[in-house]
């Protein structure tokens, strides 16, 4: 059965940063897509960050610049880099993988962005 398990959220002052990574582990993590999800209270959730499996990688316009999305097959996991956070960063963060017709979901990890 697959898994995905975030850890790094927390809280951080505007302009800071912070380090999410996903393991996953009950299927080849190499062989899918992984992507990073968020959802502000009263929003939709929405795609942040996609990597394919070959490593090419897609952003919402709003974190172009700022968030890096990079995957290490050896380890199972994925991770998102966030650089110079604004208070609109500010959610909770779901790390997510496709295989074949299934979506899987993280627990989610809380991301919060204030002075």
């Amino acid at each position: 059965q697959v898994q995905l398990v975030e850890s790094g959220g927390g809280l951080v002052q505007p302009g800071g940063s912070l380090r999410l990574s996903c393991v996953m582990s009950g299927s080849i993590f190499s062989f899918y897509p992984m992507g990073w999800y968020r959802q502000a209270p009263g929003n939709q959730r929405e795609l942040v960050a996609g990597i394919t499996p070959g490593g090419t990688t897609n952003y919402a316009d709003s974190v172009k610049g700022r968030f890096t999305i990079s995957r290490d097959n050896a380890k199972n996991t994925v991770t998102l880099q966030m650089n110079s956070l604004k208070p609109e960063d500010t959610a909770d963060y779901y790390c997510n993988t496709k295989i074949g017709s299934a979506t899987y979901w993280g627990q989610g990890t809380q991301v919060t962005v204030s002075s």
